[in-house]
Formats: C-alpha cells, sequence, structure tokens
C-alpha cells in the first residue's frame, strides 16, 4: 500500500489518498454472498441408556419390522448388532439403525456368548455383500419374466449363526415364556396407546 501524499490548500494541508484507496466510483447493484457460519458442532454417537447388550429390541423399519430382537453390541454411527434368535423368529444376526427400534425391559442374559466371534461379526467388512453385476444383454433380456434364483446362505454366515444362537438359546430356555415373547410379532390395534405403554 502506498503511502498518502500530502498537499497544500491556501494555508493548510491536507493529506489525499492514493488512488488505490479511494472509494470505487461503481460498485456491484447485488450483494456479494457470504457463507453462513455453521454453529453446530460434531458430537461423536453415543448410545441410549436404554440400548444395552442383552436388552430385547422391537424393530420398528425393514423386512423384520414388528419382530422381536436381542441386542448383541452397539456398533458405531448409530448402528446395532442384532439377532431373532434365527431358530425361535427367523431373524438373523443383522445390523439395524437405533433411531428404528424401542427397547423394552426385558433382558436376555449374553452368558457363554462367544465374544471373538461377536468382535468379528461387528466388523465392517462382515456384510458388505459380493454384488455380481449381470451384463445387460440378451439372456438378462430374456430372463426378465422368469423368477429370481433364491439367494444362497454362505456356509461361514451360517455357522457363525448357529454359533451365536446356541448359546443364546440355551439362556432363553432357562427364563419361563421368554421364547414365545420373541417368537411374537408386536403390533398395534384400535384404540392401543402407545404413550400410555410400559416397554
Amino acid at each position: 500500500m502506498s503511502a498518502p501524499t500530502t498537499k497544500t490548500f491556501g494555508k493548510s494541508t491536507r493529506s489525499v489518498p492514493h488512488s488505490t484507496e479511494k472509494a470505487q466510483k461503481w460498485y456491484p447493484a447485488e450483494d456479494e454472498a457470504k457463507p453462513r457460519k455453521v454453529r453446530k458442532t460434531i458430537r461423536p454417537w453415543a448410545p441410549r441408556s436404554t440400548l444395552q447388550p442383552g436388552t430385547v429390541l422391537i424393530l420398528l423399519a425393514g423386512r423384520f419390522r414388528g419382530k422381536r430382537v436381542v441386542l448383541l453390541k452397539n456398533l458405531d454411527q448409530g448402528v446395532l448388532l442384532v439377532t431373532g434368535p434365527f431358530k425361535i423368529n427367523g431373524v438373523p444376526l443383522r445390523r439395524v439403525n437405533s433411531r428404528y427400534v424401542i427397547a423394552t425391559s426385558v433382558k436376555v442374559d449374553l452368558a457363554g456368548i462367544d465374544s471373538a466371534k461377536v468382535e468379528e461379526i461387528s466388523g465392517p467388512k462382515y456384510f458388505t455383500a459380493d454384488k455380481a453385476k449381470e451384463k445387460a444383454g440378451e439372456d438378462a433380456f430374456f430372463k426378465q419374466g422368469e423368477k429370481a434364483q433364491k439367494k444362497e446362505v454362505s456356509s461361514s454366515r451360517a455357522a457363525d449363526q448357529k454359533a451365536i444362537d446356541k448359546a443364546l438359546i440355551a439362556n432363553i430356555k432357562k427364563v419361563d415364556m421368554l421364547a414365545s415373547y420373541l417368537s411374537t410379532s408386536f403390533s398395534l390395534r384400535k384404540g392401543d396407546k402407545p404413550h400410555l405403554m410400559k416397554w
């Protein structure tokens, strides 16, 4: 920046700013858009106090909505690892969003479950499916009317399911009526008031 120059006008002197510091003769008619300041802070996800391992949950969305499942572990980003068990209500080992579950006051003892196996299942790469993309050609065109082939469950996934469910079912059978409670689906009827229910 250049220093202002001093000029004499009659008996007085005054400083004249440099041409670069002078006010612009023309200015844009529209104001320049300034980005808004985001005041939200990113906080790490913390599970609700009711979402403890062993708690019986009611699924509210997805393929198994209405089913009662057992919570095995809290994962990252608000995801929960649950199981039916599969032999009781047909819900396999799967991940669900914590926003779409209701935690009940019923708890199942998780004693005897292999913690190393639960850690292996809760890994990020365990549930990534190998999707074989079919090429869009003549074969794909003629297969449109046919029934889709049933997905085969891998033997390792089935073995993990049995290993987890074996100890879990043994603990469930120790409690009277717990197996039948898990096998029944949750539903609301006319006149039911969910806000007054004690979960």
